[in-house]
Order: C-alpha cells, then sequence, then structure tokens
C-alpha cells in the first residue's frame, strides 16, 4: 500500500472507504490524479501536494468527495 495511506486514515474513514489491497491501487491514482501528479510518479511529489491538501480544510472536502465516489 502506498506509504502515505496511513496519514489519509481519517480522509479515507470520512469518505466511507477502507483502503484494502483490493483497492490500493484505484485509490492511489484517484489521490494522484486529485493532487495532479502523474500516476506512479515519484512518491515525494505525490505526498507533498497532498500535504497542502490536508491542511486547507476546503481541498480536504474536495478530496473527500472525490473518494466517496469509489466506494
Amino acid at each position: 500500500m502506498s506509504c502515505y495511506f496511513r496519514y489519509l486514515k481519517d480522509v479515507f474513514a470520512e469518505a466511507g472507504v477502507t483502503a484494502t489491497s483490493a483497492n490500493k491501487q484505484q485509490l492511489d491514482q484517484a489521490v494522484h490524479a486529485f493532487v495532479a501528479v502523474a500516476y506512479k510518479r515519484c512518491m515525494p511529489d505525490c505526498w507533498s501536494k497532498v500535504k497542502m491538501v490536508l491542511d486547507n480544510p476546503f481541498q480536504r472536502a474536495k478530496l473527500v468527495a472525490v473518494l466517496k465516489r469509489l466506494r
């Protein structure tokens, strides 16, 4: 599982999503797309943008909404 998923547990819970081995790739692709980083691009590129999303309540809510569609 992507190593930054542990920091997204609250976001996943809020979206009603449980990260499993069956859906990890789909979740990872959704997060990458949300922060506009090419999938499978260097993980630090994605994580640095995800941290900014988590610090912004409006952006965090938008990410939760995106993830809710994956349920």
